[in-house]
């Protein structure tokens, strides 16, 4: 477990996880905050309580203790999903990545070795098992390298750069039974990848579509530019706060989506939308965040528009699909556009926008980016982070535009490690 270079802090009780979690956040916001006189405080970390979902047990029936039997409890995951320092002693997360990948190699006599890094090397560690992700993942993972070796499909070896099997991504559905595995192939035309792909459908039904991605480039990028389906159909779907998205093997969509609806209902809570409002969804990915705020605002009766930008066209393919998925494709629009361009050309020709909401990637925003966007002029801003060091920066810049935050929540979405996601609310 601790050789994997996953975890680190898997031994550590979960209580002194959100305890040093909660420490970290004072410390680094601390600064930004004194500095604008903005006179509020981070938080609790919210933390994981586990839950059961429906389809978990992989037959689409509903698992023993699953509250989203109930459309209340389904609704209110800030209640019933969450738990912080002040529970006491609190149990440790298990099975919450629904996302698993591995990287593959040669092993001896043409077999092919999967598993995970160990810290600090590119030497793979098998393990038959994950703790921490989703029940069944890594036999499918395991499945993948085993089947390869015996159809004769060669593991790529990176330092000479020969071989054809690279990696393997997996998704397994939360509130659905559903499985997407992408296979990662050196190159196109690989004999016997048919085969693999329908041995593994055979063996592992959950699994819906599988695919294959073509990477021949050099370096630790997973994922190349093309990908073909090579058996089922050309996505999966999972459900959201009461919304059904498909997600395309390419698309960016959240690791754990038990605490995604955390995130997001703080997000959502965050906007004040009100009728009327024109809510923009900057870096949307899928479309994700943007349609469950415009189907929650739907279902409170307040009529929004969503403008959507994502530079990955297959993020915006699928944001289009989702929208009509779940009849709001008259109130969403979506631009496959780098951001900042989008946001700097806009703010140019006196667009205007009520709410925006924004998940950057761990690099954070742009200042040409913030710097439009508070040209814009919307009442809130909404800034959903994966690394709180980019955050603090960029409340910065928002605070010298003229914005004041008036809420900041870290999110436990990764349990046994360092890292921490932020949800920020700003008022002009």
């Amino acid at each position: 477990m601790h050789t994997c270079g996953g975890c680190s802090w898997i031994g550590m009780p979960y209580r002194k996880q959100l305890a040093r979690k909660q420490q970290m956040v004072e410390e680094l916001f601390g600064p930004v905050i004194a500095e604008f006189g903005w006179g509020i405080a981070p938080d609790a970390v919210l933390g994981m309580r586990m839950l059961d979902a429906p389809g978990a047990n992989g037959d689409g029936a509903d698992t023993a203790g699953d509250v989203s039997a109930s459309p209340a409890l389904a609704s209110d995951p800030l209640r019933t999903a969450t738990v912080t320092i002040a529970d006491g002693k609190l149990a440790a997360p298990r099975g919450f990545r629904h996302k698993a990948a591995t990287p593959f190699a040669p092993g001896p006599e043409g077999t092919v070795r999967g598993g995970f890094y160990a810290r600090g090397t590119h030497d793979i560690i098998v393990v038959p098992a994950c703790p921490v992700e989703a029940p069944g993942a890594r036999q499918i993972l395991n499945d993948v390298a085993r089947l390869a070796g015996k159809l004769g499909i060669p593991a790529y070896d990176e330092d000479r750069g020969q071989g054809i099997l690279r990696y393997a991504v997996l998704r397994l559905g939360w509130r659905r039974p559903e499985g997407m595995l992408t296979l990662v192939t050196a190159r196109r035309n690989v004999p016997e990848l048919n085969e693999l792909a329908r041995q593994l459908a055979a063996a592992h039904p959950q699994l819906t579509c599988i695919a294959q991605n073509i990477n021949g480039r050099p370096g630790n990028a997973i994922l190349g530019h093309e990908t073909r389906p090579l058996w089922g159909s050309a996505c999966m779907r999972d459900e959201l706060l009461g919304c059904t998205f498909e997600i395309s093997p390419t698309a960016f969509y959240q690791t754990n989506p038990q605490h995604t609806e955390v995130l997001y209902r703080l997000a959502i809570e965050g906007m004040g939308l009100r009728s009327g409002d024109v809510l923009m969804d900057a870096y949307c990915g899928s479309g994700t965040i943007g349609i469950t705020a415009v189907h929650a605002a739907r279902a409170a009766g307040r009529d929004v528009r969503l403008l959507g930008v994502e530079r990955n066209p297959a993020g915006i393919a699928d944001a289009r699909r989702n929208a009509e998925l779940n009849g709001l494709a008259g109130s969403c629009e979506f631009v496959a556009e780098d951001a900042t361009s989008y946001l700097r050309r806009a703010a140019n020709t006196g667009a205007h926008v009520d709410v925006l909401v924004m998940d950057p990637p761990r690099a954070g925003s742009t200042p040409e980016f913030l710097a439009a966007a508070a040209a814009m002029g919307p009442r809130r801003i909404v800034y959903v982070s994966c690394n709180p060091a980019t955050l603090a920066r960029d409340l910065a810049d928002l605070g010298r535009a003229g914005y004041r935050l008036v809420r900041l929540t870290p999110v436990d979405m990764f349990p046994h490690t360092e890292h921490i996601e932020m949800v920020a609310v700003l008022e002009r």
